[in-house]
């Protein structure tokens, strides 16, 4: 049996997004190779994609002269017309009758303003279309949920994210010195500052706390429209609050392994990766109390409203003020972390294909 896989990630810079497709391709092409399937696999790629995945199962290739959705629904469609087609990245082509498309998450549909009202027309259309001329995936048993309730999908897969990756990057531990970071002293966060973040909360609290605040380190590229306390930088004024921009692999998880904690205060996830992230790492979480990150985290977190940032000082202060709560939740993380496989995963994903 031909199947295909949407490579159009291979054009797009690297978030959780394209980082599943990445890995979810890589533990296929494992299991692929490991049991010598019959079926044949095609990663197909639009012209200027760089196949640089080292893959043994799965062939690479180049299709057509277009890009974008423009690719994706015209040259990667007649490409694909023979086989079933594995869609990872939220969209493909919608007049494909054997599909299977991963949805991360209703974000587009419950938090509009992230997103610009071009994207949302567009990726509102193709959930809906997709979910009922093929059959969709998505990544927790809450987005399943939410993609049931605001485009009316039904028989969804379950393909969770998983974080295991980490352990073959190298720590760039320089990364503190040149933050000016003490190792176990200063609050992450690591994510695109999107409102749905709720990064100004996490701001107040450290403002709340004055001088006996921690350090809090936000990773990701900084958006103006998100932090408006600062009108030349877009960003809130706390001599506390440490802005890095964007990182390298190695950088982040230099700090997930040297942070007190991750200070996760989000408002809405489809999944939540920084958590699982972290507890792999060996680093404890303090992570809003919604319903996705208590599916993530389990009883490896501690918990707090993420509309009331004396809350979050709360789950601050009972981490920092209890010595040995810290070894606790590491090891709680390291077991829940380990529930989370890209190998199993796969396993999902391929039992999803099958039933197309």
């Amino acid at each position: 049996m031909m199947n295909f896989i949407n490579g159009r990630f291979l054009t797009q810079k690297t978030s959780g997004v394209q980082r599943f497709a990445r890995e979810i391709v890589k533990a296929l092409d494992r299991h692929l190779s490991s049991t010598q399937s019959r079926d044949e696999w095609v990663l197909l790629a639009p012209e200027g994609a760089v196949l640089d995945m080292q893959l043994s199962s799965i062939k690479q290739r180049h299709v057509g002269t277009l890009s974008g959705h423009l690719w994706e629904q015209t040259q990667l469609l007649a490409a694909s017309r023979k086989g079933r087609l594995v869609n990872l990245c939220n969209s493909g082509p919608v007049l494909h009758g054997k599909s299977l498309t991963v949805i991360h998450d209703a974000m587009i549909f419950r938090t509009p303003e992230n997103f610009s009202a071009a994207y949302r027309t567009v990726h509102g259309a193709l959930g809906k279309i997709l979910a009922r001329c093929g059959r969709i995936a998505t990544v927790s048993e809450f987005s399943r949920r939410e993609l049931a309730q605001t485009i009316g999908a039904k028989n969804v897969s379950i393909i969770p994210n998983s974080c295991e990756h980490m352990a073959s990057i190298t720590p760039d531990e320089t990364v503190l010195h040149r933050l000016g970071l003490t190792p176990k002293t200063y609050l992450l966060f690591v994510g695109s500052p999107t409102p749905n973040k709720n990064i100004l909360r996490g701001v107040e609290a450290i403002g709340i706390m004055d001088q006996r605040a921690p350090q809090f380190v936000v990773v990701g590229a900084a958006a103006a429209s998100v932090f408006k306390g600062d009108a030349d930088t877009g960003r809130p004024k706390n001599e506390r609050v440490v802005f890095t921009g964007r990182l390298s692999d190695e950088e982040i998880v230099a700090l997930y392994a040297n942070a007190g904690a991750l200070l996760f205060p989000s408002l809405y996830e489809g999944f939540g990766i920084p958590p699982l992230e972290a507890m792999f790492l060996g680093c404890p979480v303090l992570s809003s109390n919604i319903e996705p990150a208590r599916e993530v985290c389990g009883d490896a977190a501690i918990y707090f409203d993420p509309k009331d940032a004396q809350d979050i000082v709360k789950a601050i202060d009972h981490l920092t003020s209890n010595p040995d709560l810290r070894g606790e939740m590491i090891a709680r993380g390291h077991v829940r972390a380990a529930a989370f496989s890209w190998d199993r995963s796969a396993s999902a994903l391929l039992k999803a294909v099958s039933d197309l």
